[in-house]
């Protein structure tokens, strides 16, 4: 699922390791109401896994070579060092009028 053509960048995460990925990134949760979300994996391979009552259960692994994991607002979903990575998780939303 690609964004929205409407949204825009307005913020992003540092760049994270297998040994600096937040706990709460592990665990299932969500992104707020209207902010999607793109993780860019830069090395290495993170599962991506989409945990949300609402869609089908899925995983997905990323590397630099794969598409962004792309997240929806407010849909649970964890990521998963699988060994050595490095990676970061750029917000978009909608422009304000």
């Amino acid at each position: 699922m690609p964004l929205p053509p409407e949204v825009r960048p307005y913020s992003r995460t540092p760049e994270f390791t297998e040994a600096s990925v937040p706990a709460a990134l592990r665990k299932a949760h969500t992104t707020k109401a209207g902010a999607w979300a793109l993780i860019h994996v830069l090395e290495g391979r993170l599962a991506y896994r989409i945990e949300d009552p609402r869609r089908t259960p899925s995983e997905r692994i990323l590397t630099p070579e794969t598409p962004h994991g792309v997240i929806e607002p407010t849909i649970l979903h964890s990521v998963e060092p699988l060994g050595p990575v490095r990676f970061f998780v750029e917000f978009h939303r909608r422009e304000a009028a």
